[in-house]
């Protein structure tokens, strides 16, 4: 089970899930390299997170990284790092104390959450990507949940993931 390289990014408003094989993984290495080189010692730590950190299971073809920073204010230094590499600094994006860049286009290929290393959220992203990880019946469950959110949202972004939140935000927690 794997995606090829036409499968990798998403056009504005498109939505579909891809099998995730071992290609992410080694996309990652590669763009975390690209990254540590441009941000140098600011960056404490990158991670590969979300679906596409799990083999196996469907995620939607874009890569999220996690960069842990000692603060939140240092961020802000760090946006004109990234611009050389194509990103785009979406600031927050509805997420306190993040900073968010996107890299892509037309397709979005690329995710970046940087946020501060001892931070809740990087903890939650982490944990959550470690419980897939170590748990392949609940990578299973939350694939599975995952397609039928994307057959219930007839193509809508917006209703994916406000239909996958509530399990998604449980699983965080340990609930589910």
């Amino acid at each position: 089970m794997s995606s090829d390289v036409s499968d990798f990014g998403l056009r504005s408003g498109e939505l579909r899930l891809v099998p995730v094989g071992p290609e992410w993984s080694m996309r990652f290495s590669s763009e975390s390299r690209r990254l540590s080189a441009a941000l140098g010692a600011a960056a404490l730590d990158i991670q590969h997170i979300g679906s596409t950190a799990v083999p196996g299971i469907c995620a939607k073809p874009i890569l999220d990284i996690a960069i842990a920073i000692r603060s939140y204010e240092s961020g802000h230094a760090l946006v004109p790092r990234f611009e050389p590499l194509g990103y785009r600094y979406r600031g927050e994006n509805g997420i306190p104390r993040r900073h968010y860049f996107v890299l892509g286009a037309p397709r979005r290929t690329h995710h970046v959450h940087v946020l501060e290393h001892d931070s809740d959220e990087w903890r939650r992203h982490l944990a959550f990507r470690d419980r897939l990880l170590g748990s392949p019946a609940d990578a299973a469950r939350y694939s599975a949940f995952k397609s039928r959110c994307l057959a219930d949202a007839r193509g809508s972004r917006e209703e994916y993931q406000r239909l996958k939140t509530p399990f998604f935000e449980a699983m965080q927690a340990g609930r589910n």
